[in-house]
This record gives structure tokens, sequence and C-alpha cells, in this order.
């Protein structure tokens, strides 16, 4: 007669938490919690947060009709301004950054303002048209006065 071992759930996630091992939701309790302010009527944002959100970032969204003061008041230069602005862990995010970046972001935590993906680049996380090929395009860090680098992508692929 051959012995049967099965598992449930529950007594696998116990065993997992027994050993050290990360449960699900510990990923998403140690990201800050991100607010986003965005354009009711604008879908890509929308499609943003969603990215946001299967990364594990828990998302707030506050619609106003007219996001720019909230931009001038966060320092966001007009040159990175793009449809949406999300504030999480002390800084910026300015369009449609991808959840890789703004995870580097938020373990660097250099002295920034934030991060920008500057106008709406096709393939960019919330901006992808099926059938066409996503644009490359920089993810800018940004302070008072500077603005540099801080990823390349392609669609949501970092280059």
């Amino acid at each position: 007669m051959a012995n049967e071992f099965t598992l449930s759930r529950r007594a696998l996630l116990f065993g997992a938490a027994a050993c050290g091992l990360p449960r699900p939701a510990d990923a998403a309790e140690s990201l800050p919690k991100m607010i986003v302010t965005r354009d009711p009527n604008c879908g890509c944002c929308g499609n943003w947060v969603k990215h946001a959100q299967a990364a594990g970032f828990a998302v707030e969204v506050i619609e106003v009709a007219d996001v720019a003061p909230l931009k001038l008041r966060l320092g966001v230069p007009d040159a990175l301004a793009s449809c949406h602005t999300a504030e999480i862990g002390g800084y910026v995010l300015e369009g449609h950054v991808p959840a890789q970046a703004i995870k580097r972001l938020l373990t660097e935590r250099p002295k920034v303002i934030g991060l920008a993906v500057a106008g709406m680049p096709v393939g960019s996380p919330g901006m992808e048209v099926p059938g066409q090929a996503p644009d490359t395009y920089d993810v800018v860090v940004f302070s008072a006065g500077r603005q540099n680098v801080f990823a390349r992508y392609r669609g949501a692929q970092p280059i």
C-alpha cells in the first residue's frame, strides 16, 4: 500500500512561513501605497494603474479634471509632462513609467524628485497597441533643474 501525502494550501503556506519564505501577500505589503491622480476620461491612465497593480502596488486613484496644478506643485518639468501623475514613497512618477523602474527607484532611493516617461510612447505600460511595434523610450530621473536617463525601454522591456 503506497503512502499518499497531500498538502492543503494552508499547510503549504504555513510551511513556507515557518521556513522564512515570503508569502504572496508579503510582496505587496513591502511596497508603499501609490496615489495616482488622473483625468477620469483617460483610458490609458486606467491601463497604467492596472499595470502597477499587477506588479504588486496598492493604488489609490484620485480623478480630477485638471492635473496640471498638481504637476506644478510637485515639480514635474513641463518637458516631461504626461497624462497622469503618481506619488509613492516620497517620489513623483509622471506618465507611463514601467513598474520595474519604480521598484528600482524605491530600492536605490536616489535624492531626486522622481521618474518620468514624457509623452505617451506606444508600447509603454498602459499604451500597448495590438499589431503596432513598441517605441523605444527613456525613463528620466529628475530633480530641480536636472534630468538624466534612468533606464531605456522598448515597450515594457528594459534595453
